[in-house]
């Protein structure tokens, strides 16, 4: 996107009145070589996967647009399949492996598939949790105010790997006897553990107790701390979903199943301490680390394991992003009627006891901290009506200081005025979907704002009043709202099932809505050609007639 002052303005010999960005200063600052190499090329990567995957499964149960309510549902599985498993598990060095062959084997119709489905449903979450991470980084979804959710992310993928390996221990075969003189090799590392205390627990002195502190950790401690880790990493996040879509949590449901009738998860032979495992199947997605153990040092590999972690928790200040001014509430226009609350992506809006004794009951109270400077809330508000009488400016019940709503009351004037031709559409862009200044069409003029979301119905209805023939929104493609849900309102509104909601004496069909990624221009400049067309056959068959 073209960057611009860092205040709404009107159009200058800089900006042209074609185009007029009502956005704050560009915060997207470069990282250099590593946007350009490494960035840039996820980002296409992924912008390109999902077309296709908006073309086989529909926008709506596109997985790669919930990828964390994803991950939550498969550790659901993980955690009942887990539960089932536990009932008829054995502790004990003699007798653990048994109890889960009789699972596996006597039981296959049922422990069995429990049992697979706990396997493959715990790659499923990591795997998903780790595109989950590339896909934000790629994206740019990780620095200025998504900093909490980044690096508290990190948590609950430490404790999922944790949790991983110590699920191989307890089935004891010669994958958990592996994994157990791996992790020996790592533990006598570490200063706080000591060579001695790690070997105390295996070889001959490997006893029933040994069970029991895994029991602890796979079955009890780990899974409070990931459900607290989670709980924490979404704090700052509204209307979080648990599963995501339901036909495509069936849909991911079915698909582990039949993977674990095809391919039943099965065990090596029994751990024997005596004896080192000739050749072993490991899950390459938990276990990842400990073939490097063959090759590298147990101190190297904790370099690793440490470097990569903390260059994670790093990203979100190489380089930082400043977020823009926080909204602020207006309360002479505010009745306190909390659909600003409703709206909230990120849980940055309360409300409370009116604080000034005016007539309303409550006021709407922003967190700075919380606030992304999106401004969907100034199109929750229902003081955001550009018909509505003012002596000097539109005022609204909470705005941005940086993109006030009156700055956009008066661009919409200034753009309009500006337009000419037979047929006049207005385009209200988005700065993280396709760039709407891109446009060069006759008759057509474009806003761009931080977020479509912010936009109020009332100013649809206002621009076709005013002269527009017709009005387009564009913004990033459905479901993948650069603020989680500014598409979704906007088109709740239209339609008339969310409020401020579309009048209903407006024309519908002079509406259109066209949610598309940056990469994505040909299909906007396609969607206004085709548009323009229409408006134009309606206007001179009104005409004709």
């Amino acid at each position: 996107m073209k960057s611009s002052s860092n205040k709404c303005t009107a159009p200058s010999e800089s900006q042209s009145a074609q185009h007029q960005l009502l956005v704050s200063e560009d915060d997207r600052i470069s990282n250099g070589g590593v946007k350009r190499y490494l960035q840039d090329p996820l980002k296409n990567i992924f912008t390109c996967s999902e077309a296709w995957f908006n073309l086989a499964f529909g926008t709506a149960m596109n997985p790669f647009y919930h990828l964390g309510s994803l991950a939550f549902f498969f550790l659901w599985i993980v955690l009942v399949s887990g539960i089932y498993l536990y009932i008829f598990f054995e502790t004990g060095l003699h007798v653990s492996y048994q109890s889960i062959e009789y699972l596996t084997h006597e039981q296959w119709y049922l422990g069995g598939i429990m049992r697979s489905l706990h396997r493959y449903a715990s790659d499923a979450a990591l795997i998903v949790v780790v595109v989950h991470i590339l896909r934000e980084y790629a994206l740019d979804r990780f620095r200025g105010f998504r900093w909490f959710s980044w690096v508290t992310g990190m948590v609950p993928l430490w404790l999922m790997v944790m949790l991983g390996i110590t699920g191989y221990w307890l089935v004891w075969d010669q994958v958990a006897q592996y994994v157990a003189l791996g992790s020996a090799k790592l533990l006598d590392v570490l200063p706080l553990i000591g060579g001695g205390m790690a070997r105390n627990f295996l070889g001959e002195n490997i006893n029933d107790r040994f069970f029991t502190l895994m029991i602890l950790l796979h079955i009890v401690g780990g899974p409070m701390g990931l459900i607290f880790a989670l709980w924490i990493h979404v704090k700052r996040i509204s209307n979080v979903s648990p599963m995501g879509p339901v036909g495509l949590a069936l849909g991911s449901f079915l698909a582990l199943l039949a993977l674990s009738l095809i391919k039943p998860v099965v065990s090596h032979a029994p751990a024997d301490m005596l004896s080192v495992p000739v050749e072993l199947d490991i899950d390459w997605f938990y276990l990842n680390i400990f073939p490097l153990l063959r090759y590298w040092s147990a101190e190297a590999v904790w370099a690793l394991i440490f470097g990569v972690t903390f260059l994670l928790l790093l990203l979100p200040w190489l380089p930082w992003r400043k977020t823009p001014a926080a909204a602020t509430v207006q309360l002479d226009r505010c009745n306190g009627c909390g659909q600003c609350l409703e709206d909230c992506p990120y849980d940055a809006v309360s409300i409370r006891a009116r604080s000034d004794g005016a007539r309303w009951q409550n006021e709407a109270v922003v967190n700075p901290q919380l606030c992304a400077s999106c401004g969907i809330c100034i199109g929750s508000c229902p003081s955001s009506n550009p018909f509505r009488r003012v002596d000097e400016q539109l005022t609204t019940g909470i705005d941005l200081p940086d993109i006030p709503v009156h700055g956009m009351h008066a661009a919409v004037k200034s753009a309009l005025s500006a337009v000419d031709g037979s047929v006049k559409i207005l385009v209200y862009g988005c700065r993280h979907g396709v760039d709407v200044t891109a446009i060069d069409a006759p008759g057509v003029v474009t806003i761009t704002l931080p977020c479509t979301g912010m936009l109020p119905s009332g100013f649809v209805d206002y621009a076709l009043k005013k002269g527009a023939d017709g009005v387009i929104i564009s913004g990033c493609r459905s479901f993948d709202c650069h603020y989680r849900f500014g598409n979704q309102w906007v088109e709740q509104r239209l339609r008339r099932e969310r409020t401020p909601s579309l009048r209903k004496k407006t024309d519908r069909k002079r509406i259109e809505c066209c949610w598309a990624a940056d990469m994505d221009s040909a299909k906007l400049l396609e969607e206004v050609d085709l548009f323009y067309q229409r408006l134009l056959s309606d206007k001179r068959k009104a005409d004709e007639g």
